[in-house]
């Protein structure tokens, strides 16, 4: 039999549509850290078998949001601020590679399309909305990642991102969101003076300035001074 000569649109595989839902329900907190996951459970909540679902969760696993215990269960990975750590630096490198060649090829529109991004990213932090802010912080970078037609970091980012994603909940939902906010508009006007070295170097120190805030106890120090 022949192969079809009609194009069907494009459809994401099964294990990806999983992955994605439950890399979204772990990063916005519908499943919290330590949570056990059971794939019959999620099979039935998806409405899916049981193979896309472990799929996802050996990818998940990958990540760093899924956490195997050996002989036991599978759970939601709790906030681990090395894993954080070692995340960032990899996210931080490929935002500053995304502008460096991202630069030469931004245009007039794209830069008045950042500036619109971290007004509404701005707009959204003052009104306490984390969801339109984390929405918006995300379409002010995808811009410069977009010009820079880089496959490979987008992949990168696909896999390391969601983990800084669940951190940057707590960023966004305190005052560190003002110094997003200006470091944006900073990065904007350094794209706009084709400032490669300078746009470069912000771009990986706002993802490397990511903090975790972790409850104090009366018997543990309260750090004199967050990164920001």
């Amino acid at each position: 039999m022949p192969i079809p000569t009609q194009t069907l649109p494009p459809r994401p595989l099964l294990r990806d549509e999983v992955y994605v839902r439950l890399r979204d329900a772990i990063v916005d907190g519908t499943l919290a850290p330590d949570e056990q996951l059971r794939d019959t459970e999620i099979a039935a909540w998806l409405g899916v078998s049981r193979t896309p679902v472990r799929e996802a969760l050996l990818e998940l696993g990958r990540s760093g949001l899924v956490r195997a215990l050996p002989g036991r269960s599978t759970v939601v990975a709790p906030i681990d601020p090395q894993s954080v750590r070692d995340a960032q630096a990899v996210v931080a490198a490929m935002h500053r590679l995304a502008v460096e060649t991202a630069i030469p090829r931004l245009t007039t529109d794209d830069l008045e399309r950042m500036r619109e991004a971290n007004a509404a990213f701005t707009a959204a932090h003052a009104a306490g909305d984390v969801e339109t802010a984390l929405a918006a912080d995300h379409a002010f970078h995808d811009i410069a990642l977009a010009a820079s037609g880089n496959a490979a970091v987008r992949t990168v980012l696909a896999q390391y991102e969601p983990v800084l994603q669940r951190a940057e909940r707590l960023r966004f939902g305190s005052t560190e969101g003002h110094v997003s906010a200006a470091r944006h508009a900073r990065l904007i006007e350094l794209c706009a003076a084709g400032d490669v070295a300078g746009a470069a170097a912000l771009a990986e120190q706002t993802w490397q300035s990511l903090a975790i805030e972790q409850p104090q106890t009366p018997d543990t120090p309260t750090p004199e001074e967050h990164s920001a």
